[in-house]
């Protein structure tokens, strides 16, 4: 077994990872960042445009495992009520 060095946690749209932040981040760890935005890319072409939290578990030898999981709900509640964003004035405009 692999010895865990990190947990990171991040939220990246599907299908747009790239080097800038927050991804940037975690070359701090070690983690090769085109390798991960790769992968990253390859595995969520599907669903692109989404807004996608990853949890990504590098090991003590700069390897690392990524999992994807579901968009947050308040991202799938804006997209099923087909509207952009949520209320500039949430106690006047009712969305």
């Amino acid at each position: 077994a692999k010895e865990v060095a990190a947990f990171i946690k991040l939220q990246i749209k599907g299908g747009a990872a790239n080097p800038s932040p927050p991804v940037g981040r975690i070359g701090s760890k070690g983690v090769n960042i085109m390798d991960f935005c790769k992968q990253f890319n390859a595995r969520t072409q599907d669903k692109a445009g989404k807004v996608l939290p990853v949890i990504i578990t590098v090991y003590s030898d700069k390897s690392f495992d990524f999992v994807v999981k579901q968009p947050p709900v308040a991202v799938q509640l804006k997209e099923a009520a087909k509207v952009q964003k949520g209320s500039a004035q949430p106690n006047r405009d009712k969305v």
